[in-house]
């Protein structure tokens, strides 16, 4: 069953240890607005499958991190969320799978969910039955020339 959450508040996401992100919920606008971004338009036709995921994935982040905790600069200070510190963070191997993990990957299980070997609702096939009896022995084949 799919459960609706109604109050479409933002959640702390934990990506490493001791840090952690306030995003979005993960909304229908928010990955339409995501797939209109200029950054991710501008990927390349022939770019690899992981190239489109990384400025996918930076792209949605710049729009849903609200606040985070445990992100400092060079010196060890705390620094608040911008784009390019965004970006640097998702440059981080191990941050940018927990980001995937825990963030984009439920959208996109939700997705694979619909997805599923079924019956087809429509089309010609709908409802049919077989009706032809099996056939026994082979088949001979067509003569050539």
């Amino acid at each position: 069953m799919l459960t609706l959450d109604l109050t479409n508040e933002p959640r702390w996401h934990d990506l490493a240890p001791g840090v952690r992100l306030q995003l979005r919920p993960l909304t229908t606008a928010l990955m339409v607005a995501t797939r209109s971004d200029p950054d991710v338009e501008a990927v390349h036709e022939e770019a690899s499958d992981e190239e489109r995921a990384v400025a996918f994935a930076k792209a949605l982040a710049r729009r849903a991190v609200l606040v985070w905790e445990g992100v400092g600069d060079a010196d060890g200070n705390a620094i608040e969320p911008s784009s390019d510190a965004i970006d640097a963070l998702l440059d981080i191997w191990p941050i940018f799978e927990a980001f995937q993990l825990t963030y984009v990957s439920k959208g996109l299980l939700l997705e694979q969910e619909k997805n599923a070997s079924a019956l087809s609702p429509n089309g010609p096939s709908v409802g049919a039955t077989d009706i032809a009896a099996p056939v026994q022995g082979t088949a001979t084949t067509a003569p050539q020339g």
